[in-house]
């Protein structure tokens, strides 16, 4: 499941000293993923997290900071203050059950913010670890034989086409065969948006996802989380 079905008695008996936080967006993905992809995504990567290493998995955030695909039909942003502020509201809760050790799941590119709230957050203390970054999204699409690089695959491509083919077929359209658009260069997306650089929303090769490259990325992301857990702890 991409959402936990533990009840109280069950965390009260696993006694996890770390919570696993996905955070998403809701944003366009192209004609043929739903706007929920990044949620799906940052989902299914704190779930095999959560699994493998005995983690408290928390519900994902399912809104995020999409700005730069505002006009694009269906998009809806939070500000980078309210992302803030939730993850601090999650923090401060979580003191409260006596876990003190947050690992953040990003699956949007554009929430910056999370950066610096784990920055702030780690001041004092080692408590928030933001995973997986873009080295380690480069080492689990080299590991799943994935065709493109993370930065000519950026939105609703090979990547991510591929993870929801093997966790969630069913919300991936057959138009992901004819949906590739190139767009390498984008100097200026921070001023220009999306729309500047492509007029389906999307900017990579999903015709090259498969569902096993899904499996293999999710393998590796698993793997590599260790290192972080052993720094967070």
């Amino acid at each position: 499941m991409l959402i936990t079905s533990a009840s109280s008695h069950d965390e009260r008996d696993r006694h996890a000293d770390v919570a696993v936080l996905p955070v998403g967006s809701f944003e366009q993905h192209g004609g043929h993923l739903p706007l929920a992809t990044d949620a799906l995504i940052a989902s299914a990567i704190a779930s095999r997290l959560a699994a493998d290493y005995d983690l408290f998995l928390l519900p994902p955030v399912t809104l995020g900071c999409s700005h730069e695909h505002a006009d694009f039909p269906g998009t809806v942003s939070i500000s980078s203050r309210t992302m803030a502020a939730i993850i601090g509201d999650v923090l401060d809760s979580l003191a409260g059950s006596d876990i003190h050790r947050l690992a953040i799941v990003n699956a949007h590119g554009g929430n910056y913010v999370l950066s610096h709230v784990a920055q702030e957050a780690n001041v004092h203390a080692r408590r928030v670890v933001l995973f997986p970054s873009s080295k380690e999204w480069d080492i689990a699409r080299e590991h799943a034989g994935c065709q493109t690089s993370a930065s000519v695959d950026m939105h609703a491509g090979e990547g991510e086409t591929s993870i929801l083919l093997d966790q969630c077929p069913e919300v991936v359209r057959d138009s992901y065969r004819a949906a590739d658009h190139r767009a390498d260069q984008r100097p200026h997306l921070l001023t220009v948006g999306m729309r500047g650089y492509t007029n389906t929303g999307v900017i990579g090769v999903p015709s090259a996802a498969t569902a096993e490259k899904g499996r293999l990325l999710l393998d590796a992301f698993s793997a590599q989380f260790k290192t972080y857990l052993d720094v967070l702890r």
